[in-house]
């Protein structure tokens, strides 16, 4: 049976135990960072040397507060859009053997807001850092540039007191 451990680093791995002549023993199936989906699950189903529950691992991550999803990563297929986008080219035969392939996937339509996002698929993360960081500089700029605004007048309110005052005579 699988169950899941979560290290002090912030991995979350699911392992199995198994028996051996030394005794019992932990196996580590899958290691990952943030959400469980199904691309952790299918590997380690796939490195399970006994039963896999899926659905098990999945109610238990829930009950340790890891976040869930139904969202595939795709690194892989991510990786590659973002070389064909670059402009690297292919190998004409891997070419067709990749369209033969991606024909048999479902597809989905891509919104319109999502096509100028694309340029950004594939991107590793020292670069879109690096895009962030140079959007954060523009904004500041921006807002150093206009004039600054007038703070409001502070309220004053009456002053309570909890003895009343003496009377003038």
């Amino acid at each position: 049976m699988a169950y899941l451990r979560i290290r002090a680093d912030g991995r979350v791995e699911i392992r199995e135990s198994v028996s051996t002549a030394a005794g019992p023993r932990a196996r580590t199936l899958a290691t990952f960072r943030g959400s469980l989906g199904p691309d952790v699950l299918e590997q380690a189903a796939g490195r399970a040397s006994r039963g896999f529950d899926g659905r098990a691992l999945v109610a238990r991550a829930r009950e340790l507060g890891i976040p869930v999803t139904e969202r595939r990563k795709g690194g892989a297929a991510r990786q590659l859009l973002g070389r064909i986008r670059q402009g690297v080219s292919l190998d004409p035969v891997l070419v067709t053997l990749l369209r033969e392939a991606l024909a048999r996937c479902p597809a989905a339509e891509v919104p319109a807001e999502l096509h100028e996002a694309a340029d950004w698929v594939g991107v590793d993360v020292r670069r879109r850092g690096q895009a962030l960081r140079g959007l954060l500089r523009t904004t500041d700029r921006i807002v150093r540039t206009r004039p600054q605004r007038r703070a409001k007048p502070r309220q004053v309110f009456p002053r309570f007191r909890s003895t009343p005052e003496p009377s003038a005579p």
